[in-house]
């Protein structure tokens, strides 16, 4: 494998994982967003899957973001009688988002990405002193 298709693998990687922080962010920012009558379901936390991808150019695989599907965990139940959203009994379902489940996904697509970067970095590096030897060497 030569330089630039791990740069290019490294990218889609790069790319994967910034899908899934998006994900991973529009779950907190719905956190704690519920139904507006008793029968509405609150948010549904979304997780990202990824698959394969072979590069019939180059015959590699890349990473791919496969599909963006609803965690089918049960909601939560919290007792708010005041709440809009509440049943007779003065339940309102909640999100089944966990922010520190969710701030776990974050740290590792993070670290994900940033490990992708640094493939890039490197790549970059290791090109720019092969161009550095082959102008002083001619």
């Amino acid at each position: 494998m030569d330089l630039i298709t791990a740069m290019e693998q490294a990218s889609h990687g790069m790319k994967a994982q910034g899908t899934r922080m998006r994900i991973i962010s529009e779950n907190m920012a719905n956190a704690e967003t519920t139904g507006k009558t008793p029968t509405d379901n609150p948010y549904r936390r979304q997780v990202v899957t990824f698959k394969d991808e072979v590069n019939r150019a180059d015959g590699v695989k890349e990473v791919q973001v496969d599909k963006i599907v609803n965690d089918p965990t049960d909601f939560t139940l919290k007792y708010e009688p005041g709440h809009p959203a509440a049943n007779a009994d003065g339940y309102v379902k909640m999100p089944n988002v966990n922010p520190l489940l969710e701030m776990m996904d974050m740290r590792e697509a993070q670290r994900s990405y940033e490990a992708n970067l640094g493939v890039i970095q490197v790549s970059r590096s290791m090109l720019m002193r092969t161009i550095d030897l082959l102008r002083s060497s001619g």
